[in-house]
């Protein structure tokens, strides 16, 4: 069963979008609810199409309306629905004006900035054991093995709120922006995903390269992820 859901698209010619959904939740809860996060993501956005001139504010703005409708929707069928009781899911998403990119997320689902010389993670997990290590109580090399790793601290569709981190960054041509679920960066090191994402491949087959290294290193879980360039043609993956 896959649980995570992704999408890539534009809204008009000023516009793009790519979002990345980790759903969880048993009894194929965890499907329903990503995929009604990317659903509702994109009608919010889709109730945008007609503006023009867009600026960062607008899109900061749009991102945080957008992420808290599919809050809203889900924390709705979890609470009336008994079969969808305590489902939820993360959120990563990035909305594309020229060479800025606002990246918004709930969750530990990651987006990174990827060049020839760096990577850079561009969002903060959610999750117990992040919270530990900043607080200094776990180092980074034990958070790796912590038996309770997959504890998220904020998600959507748990509560009838949701904090939305949002940030703004810029690229340029040398740069890719890489959205991906847990499935892959908990299986997939950074010096690996930088040597793969960064390469001369064709960003096809650098895709499928780190899917494949995932599954290698034992993915047990969805593997999804989007990479970008500047020139905005985004490739999918994802592996049930």
């Amino acid at each position: 069963m896959n649980e995570d859901s992704a999408l890539t698209g534009s809204i008009n010619d000023q516009l793009s979008f790519a979002i990345v959904a980790d759903g969880m939740g048993g009894h194929q809860a965890g499907d329903v609810a990503s995929q009604v996060a990317v659903e509702a993501f994109q009608r919010i956005l889709q109730q945008h199409v007609d503006i023009t001139n867009w600026n960062v504010e607008d899109a900061k703005r749009l991102m945080r309306i957008a992420i808290r409708q599919a809050n809203d929707e889900i924390y709705s069928l979890a609470k009336h629905m008994t079969q969808y009781h305590n489902m939820g899911t993360t959120i990563v998403a990035a909305l594309v004006i020229d060479q800025l990119v606002v990246i918004g997320h709930v969750g530990d689902s990651r987006a990174y900035r990827i060049n020839s010389e760096t990577l850079e993670q561009l969002t903060e997990d959610h999750s117990l054991v992040n919270a530990l290590v900043q607080s200094g109580q776990l180092t980074a090399e034990e958070a790796e093995h912590h038996p309770r790793k997959n504890v998220l601290t904020r998600a959507i569709g748990t509560d009838d709120d949701v904090e939305v981190d949002v940030r703004v960054m810029e690229w340029d041509e040398q740069d890719l922006l890489l959205l991906c679920s847990d499935g892959l960066s908990n299986r997939v090191s950074e010096e690996e995903l930088h040597r793969i994402a960064a390469s001369e491949l064709p960003l096809e087959q650098r895709a499928d390269q780190l899917i494949e290294l995932a599954l290698q290193a034992g993915g047990d879980d969805n593997i999804t992820l989007i990479l970008c360039d500047m020139a905005q043609n985004p490739v999918r993956r994802e592996e049930a």
